[in-house]
């Protein structure tokens, strides 16, 4: 539990997974240094690699005082269907 060993770890890497059966036991062997951190563990259910792919492809925000998130989905070189493949992914 000692914090900065802790802390160092959640800087060293961008997001952490882990089995249903570990997850149970990271509060208390690391405490809440990972969650404060904003990366407690993603649990495994797919396979490891489908995991990795799918945390490389998600992005996390974190909204202060406002409570809606306006992104841009395409411009005006792109094709209809380009756009209507971002919004579908948005």
């Amino acid at each position: 539990k000692n914090k900065k060993m802790v802390k160092k770890l959640a800087q060293g890497y961008h997001a952490f997974l882990a089995s249903d059966s570990v997850i149970k036991q990271i509060p208390r062997l690391l405490g809440p240094g990972l969650n404060k951190a904003g990366k407690f563990p993603t649990p495994i259910s797919k396979t490891v690699q489908e995991e990795v792919n799918n945390i490389k492809a998600s992005i996390k925000f974190q909204l202060k005082k406002v409570l809606c998130l306006a992104v841009a989905i395409g411009n005006v070189g792109m094709t209809e269907a380009e756009i209507k493949t971002n919004i579908s992914y948005a």
